[in-house]
């Protein structure tokens, strides 16, 4: 077979690109605690701004300890895979391409002691110029490529209309605890080449990246518009159940699904009501936040501040160990990743699972889920049951490589709630 030098160069990028590390959410500092990134104004939003609106993202985080560290941040732009994409700093960052973090302010009050950061960008250091998917990054200045804190948002050009829409799966044996996500893409621009071949589309429960579908394609393009529809591949999620919660804003009083609070020097335990699998029962509706927290104390004024630190204890009852992997509490609460802190260990005296978390005062979701040996993660099902009544929100990213760029744009983003939309 002969190979064109335009053919070489091809492959060489598209070889690199593939060995390029996929970036993701992370914490490699025990001491960071309680990471959270929105859009300003509203602390339960996915992070995702639109490009040109003025609108702005908050970085949240915590530093245990008595003493702050100077820290700063930067920020990579991604493609549709969260690969670093193929061009310059100066070509998506307009100002300083790394900044000092100086919203810097100690805890005040509590029995764990701790430094709260926050950082709201875009700002006049640093502006976003191209839509697309974005990492930012929190190092120490002594230490920069040494990084503490990574974690992911998109930024759009709202350029592509989505409409969304519910149903039940057709299969008998996904009918029943299962959704059907259906949208379409409405494209209003003429500079779009070759739609089919070069638009994607990902799609997130909840906004969970750990189980979102990537690189949907359409099952029908005509008239400017992009159908995914049940011929679709890819675009059914299990339904779940509704999130598990617990209230710790209050340290003083017992609050929802609270069974008992101990001040154990240094810091105060909580024990939570036990828990009871949810996987053989009939779909109850209650009113959650869809996994995701948010911080807050009654005992103070300022949540960033004031809110403390205590221990929650966990529990779930179980005849016997499952051997083939590991139980988890999982929820924004845990990154929804299947981690040490958060894995929970077999009582076999008491016959349940146990886990106890550092947690900052606040209202919580959470879910029981299992992990398979070997990285296999499986669905919560095992503990919760799935059910296609559940109420989830679900996101559409639709993604657009002009074969003429090197970076994937973001043409649009869409939010909508399964809730009272399900069709039959």
């Amino acid at each position: 077979m002969r190979y064109t030098l335009l053919n070489i160069v091809l492959l060489f990028f598209a070889s690199a690109a593939s060995g390029q590390e996929i970036l993701t959410d992370r914490i490699d500092d025990p001491r960071i605690r309680t990471v959270q990134l929105y859009r300003e104004g509203w602390n339960l939003s996915n992070p995702v701004i639109q490009q040109g609106k003025g609108e702005k993202l908050v970085l949240h985080f915590d530093l245990l300890g008595d003493h702050d560290e100077a820290l700063s941040y930067r920020f990579t732009h991604c493609d549709k895979d969260w690969r670093k994409s193929d061009i310059f700093e100066t070509d998506y960052a307009e100002g300083f391409p790394e900044n000092p973090v100086e919203h810097i302010r100690p805890s005040f009050n509590t029995t764990v002691k701790y430094t709260h950061y926050s950082i709201v960008f875009p700002n006049d250091k640093i502006n976003l110029r191209l839509s697309g998917n974005y990492i930012i990054s929190v190092f120490s200045p002594d230490n920069p490529e040494k990084i503490l804190i990574t974690r992911r948002f998109v930024v759009s050009e709202q350029s592509a209309g989505i409409t969304m829409s519910f149903n039940r799966p057709g299969m008998m044996a996904e009918r029943d605890a299962a959704q059907q996500v259906e949208f379409t893409v409405q494209l209003k621009g003429t500079d779009i080449i070759d739609p089919q071949r070069n638009i994607y589309s990902s799609l997130l429960q909840n906004g969970r990246w750990d189980n979102a579908k990537s690189n949907l394609k359409p099952a029908i393009y005509g008239g400017n518009e992009l159908k995914y529809n049940t011929l679709t591949e890819g675009n059914i999620f299990n339904g779940g159940n509704e999130f598990r919660q617990f209230d710790i804003r209050s340290i003083k009083q017992l609050s929802e699904n609270v069974r008992r609070i101990d001040f154990v020097p240094p810091c105060y335990n909580v024990a939570l009501a036990p828990s009871e699998s949810r996987e053989f029962k009939p779909y109850f509706y209650s009113q959650d936040f869809n996994g995701k927290y948010y911080v807050a104390t009654k005992e103070g004024r300022d949540p960033d501040t004031d809110a403390d630190y205590v221990y929650v204890y966990f529990s779930l009852a179980a005849s016997t160990p499952i051997t083939s992997g590991s139980v988890h509490v999982l929820g924004a609460l845990s990154d929804w990743s299947y981690g040490k802190e958060n894995m929970m260990t077999f009582n076999n005296e008491q016959g349940r699972y146990e886990c106890t978390m550092l947690l900052k005062q606040g209202w919580y979701n959470f879910v029981y889920s299992f992990a398979g040996k070997g990285g296999k993660k499986e669905a919560s099902a095992l503990f919760e049951g799935s059910h296609y009544e559940t109420e989830n929100d679900y996101t559409v990213i639709v993604y657009y490589r002009n074969p003429r760029d090197r970076y994937d744009r973001v043409l649009g983003t869409f939010t909508a709630n399964t809730l009272n939309r399900i069709s039959y």
